[in-house]
């Protein structure tokens, strides 16, 4: 088994509310505190990040999931969501909430309609990500099967 490398370069030139910039290849952009949290919100922010390492790492992995199974789809969507919640003045990264939308095709039988379902709790369950944050942060999943016209 062979470890696999990911870099990243921070600059943070100033105080709290100023902005930094990262580089991880092919990930380059600003970086500050989100406005939520009494920062300039430019770029993007550890909270984003996370979600958006969740989101992607999920979606991918129900895809190659499905391209496994045979399960031919229309489309697969989602959205996803971050709860941060703020106590005494810590924060602390509560839930992610992932809502895949899953349409499949048209003459999709009611056994690819449960395999939809029993992938998209896999996938969850197998993402690199969600494994790493799991006991830390709860992740909800609701997940939309339609069948496409």
């Amino acid at each position: 088994m062979a470890d696999h490398h990911f870099y990243l370069k921070a600059n943070w030139p100033g105080l709290r509310n100023d902005v930094g910039e990262i580089d991880a290849g092919n990930l380059k952009t600003k970086i500050s505190i989100p406005p939520e949290m009494d920062g300039p919100g430019i770029g993007t922010n550890p909270d984003e990040m996370l979600l958006g390492a969740a989101a992607t790492c999920y979606i991918i992995t129900l895809a190659a999931m499905m391209e496994r199974s045979h399960l031919a789809k229309e489309s697969l969507t989602m959205e996803s969501e971050g709860i941060v919640n703020v106590t005494n003045g810590v924060f602390t990264y509560r839930k992610i909430i992932h809502r895949p939308i899953i349409i499949l095709k048209a003459d999709a039988s009611d056994d690819d309609v449960k395999l939809a379902e029993n992938l998209a709790k896999k996938a969850e369950k197998s993402c690199m990500i969600s494994r790493a944050i799991e006991g830390n942060v709860e992740l909800e999943l609701q997940v939309t099967i339609k069948l496409g016209v």
